[in-house]
């Protein structure tokens, strides 16, 4: 199982390091996808474009909830009862959820056409997960310890997380969909 974060309960400064590296990591690896591939999908298999919108829609709730206040948050999702589970038992977790028939569910991106200028289209759409994920890790901010792992948040699998679990999570998801697209797709390396 990858690890992507050195501790199996990171700190707030481990995820954002971890969130910074996989941003610009990323980024540099969808841009580097040729743009005939980028956007084909393989039979019934996800282009590098749907992963990438796939991302932003998973994502975006995400860098949202981080700003909502957290008596809002207590409200909705109650305070967590336990501390946040370790890495590795949060990403089995998830794994077997998705090996049981789980799916993205409302955050499939819809099919759509390759736009006119696919160069275009690609820099735009990995544009706009760079941005997405800078916003994440800006949302982790102002966020202390205590509150990583008192304010809960919903996962349509994994059911209600710790903040920190969440953020895990996120940081697993980019990099899992990063590392699924790597085995089908060779990125061009720079001469």
């Amino acid at each position: 199982m990858m690890q992507i974060l050195q501790d199996p309960v990171p700190a707030k400064d481990d995820l954002l390091a971890a969130c910074g590296k996989l941003r610009a990591e990323g980024l540099e690896f969808w841009r580097r996808i040729e743009a005939g591939p980028f956007w084909s999908r393989q039979n019934v298999v996800w282009s590098p474009a749907d992963n990438v919108r796939h991302l932003i829609l998973s994502t975006v709730p995400v860098a949202r909830a981080l700003r909502v206040p957290r008596l809002i948050l207590r409200a909705l999702f109650g305070v967590a009862q336990t501390s946040s589970r370790n890495w590795n038992s949060l990403c089995s977790t998830y794994l077997e959820g998705l090996a049981r028939g789980g799916t993205a569910g409302s955050y499939t991106p819809k099919q759509a056409a390759p736009p006119t200028s696919p160069q275009e289209g690609q820099k735009q759409l990995v544009g706009q997960l760079a941005f997405t994920l800078l916003r994440l890790e800006e949302g982790i901010k102002p966020w202390n310890e205590k509150d990583l792992e008192r304010y809960r948040l919903p996962h349509p699998l994994l059911g209600r997380l710790t903040v920190r679990e969440m953020l895990m999570f996120t940081l697993f998801h980019v990099e899992h969909h990063r590392q699924n697209v790597a085995r089908r797709v060779t990125a061009p390396h720079d001469p």
